[in-house]
């Protein structure tokens, strides 16, 4: 038998990190454990030791994607004003979506698309990051409302929704081969109905 702990005869981030890309190229329901494990170099006994079963290692890969590829999203809460937090936001969303390096689009987005043979748990958990994203900037917004930052009167919480609106719909049309200079042109146009913008209120 093997001895317990033993360590693992591979990387377990970096396996994580191609099984991210599976499920960003063909979704939850799409990627299969054979496409998995051959992406990951591991078989399905290695897998299962290390990651549980397949929704758990889509939990996981979701984790680290939020970590590592949206970790752009925390650093635009971080600006001095509302304004510039959601341009920092969308503009670095448009690049994000559309890097050489990754899959076109947003994991989140595109991973739950389609309604699969698990009952919606994983649309609904895809769901549920989006909204706690949504309310991350809400809760920044409305900080920017109390300060006088953004007008008295101002809804955070729809504002922060046609915020990750824009960006979602970014998503999907950078999946369906959008460009980063089309999608800056939309993120132009959506900036213009917040307040703030050419220094209005």
């Amino acid at each position: 038998m093997a001895e317990r702990g033993r360590p693992r005869g591979f990387d377990a981030d970096a396996a994580l990190d191609r099984a991210v890309e599976v499920f960003w190229r063909q979704g939850y329901e799409g990627a299969s454990l054979s496409d998995l494990t051959d992406a990951m170099g591991i078989s399905r006994t290695s897998m299962y030791a290390a990651y549980g079963n397949k929704e758990e290692l889509f939990r996981r890969a979701v984790a680290r994607y939020a970590e590592a590829d949206m970790a752009y999203a925390r650093d635009a809460l971080t600006q001095p004003t509302a304004y510039a937090a959601i341009e920092a936001f969308l503009r670095a969303n448009a690049d994000a979506l559309t890097r050489t390096d990754r899959p076109p689009g947003c994991l989140s987005v595109q991973g739950g698309l389609a309604e699969g043979g698990d009952n919606g748990h994983t649309a609904k958990f895809l769901a549920d990051s989006r909204l706690a994203g949504e309310q991350a900037l809400a809760d920044r917004l409305t900080r920017a409302v109390a300060e006088g930052d953004l007008p008295a009167g101002t809804d955070p919480l729809a504002l922060a929704r046609y915020v990750m609106v824009v960006s979602e719909g970014n998503a999907v049309h950078a999946a369906a081969g959008a460009g980063r200079v089309a999608l800056h042109a939309t993120v132009d146009i959506a900036l213009r109905a917040v307040p703030g913008h050419d220094g209005a209120s």
